[in-house]
């Protein structure tokens, strides 16, 4: 009995998504490989619906954003696979994706887009360690004596 439970949770979701835009998404080490296609609203993070993915209400606000944008929060169904990083880089790749697939649906919406800034991929990442520091800019405690 605890193997059919095991094998049906492993079993992956078989979705359609033959007529979909891709599209990839980026944000700090996070990578989000979009499809989205015209549907019901639907969205699937590796498999698990957002809900079960994401637990925070912050991400899940944060990916349906570029839907709220252009006034279409049901028109769509999405599918995604995203790896790297934490959920907050991961929410924000699949919200650059998403966006990127929308244009490629309809020119029309890069304008509502863009001006929410949701097209262009954010550069801020983690800065590196230097030698002969704690951190990337903080130092050793200084002693006089």
């Amino acid at each position: 009995m605890e193997n059919t439970q095991a094998s049906a949770k492993t079993t992956k979701l078989k979705l359609d998504f033959k007529d979909s835009k891709y599209a990839t998404g980026r944000r700090k080490t996070s990578i989000a490989k979009v499809w989205v296609k015209k549907g019901t609203g639907k969205i699937y993070v590796n498999g698990k619906s957002m809900e079960d993915y994401f637990t925070s209400d912050n991400h899940k606000m944060q990916i349906t954003r570029p839907f709220e944008v252009i006034k279409q929060s049901t028109e769509y169904d999405v599918r995604c696979s995203v790896k790297g990083g934490g959920p907050t880089g991961q929410a924000g790749a699949m919200v650059h994706g998403i966006s990127k697939a929308l244009v490629m649906f309809d020119e029309g919406l890069k304008s509502a887009l863009k001006t929410e800034k949701l097209t262009t991929r954010d550069p801020r990442a983690v800065e590196r360690k230097k030698p002969g520091r704690r951190k990337a800019r903080r130092s050793f405690q200084f002693s006089k004596r």
